[in-house]
């Protein structure tokens, strides 16, 4: 019987001109490794007819990855942001999510940071901070 854990997916993400090398990132919150949001792939309208009329449409897929406050993997967003304050421009990141459970992996292209906590929220204990990249294109493949 196959299972459907998490603990054993991978994902790598390299950024343009900042982090060539695909770093592993690692020390997920608790609860929550990974998410994404749904696509709207198709624009719909109906006429004053009651004719429905439908086409498809481009989308980006919006990923949130939530750390731990003492994930190693922090300072990678960190950096990230820092170098796009520097240089007033935006660093386009590519990545690939191994999900080895299912027998799945997604190729992720031109992804944009596009949320940060630029501080930690502190609790009882430090809480996970949550991370947003926007990406142009995500394509599945079997492992």
């Amino acid at each position: 019987m196959a299972t459907i854990t998490s603990a054993n997916s991978e994902l790598l993400l390299a950024v343009n001109g900042l982090f060539t090398v695909p770093q592993a990132i690692q020390g997920y919150s608790t609860d929550e490794a990974f998410t994404t949001d749904a696509a709207e792939p198709a624009e719909v309208m109906m006429g004053v007819d009651g004719k429905m009329s439908a086409g498809w449409v481009p989308t980006v897929t919006v990923q949130s990855i939530t750390l731990q406050a003492d994930s190693t993997s922090n300072a990678f967003f960190d950096q990230w942001d820092a170098a796009e304050k520097a240089a007033r421009e935006v660093y386009f990141a590519q990545g690939i999510l191994r999900l080895p459970s299912v027998g799945v992996s997604y190729a992720l292209l031109n992804g944009v940071l596009t949320s940060i906590p630029r501080m930690l929220s502190a609790r009882k204990v430090l809480q996970p901070r949550q991370f947003r990249i926007t990406w142009e294109s995500v394509t599945v493949a079997p492992v």
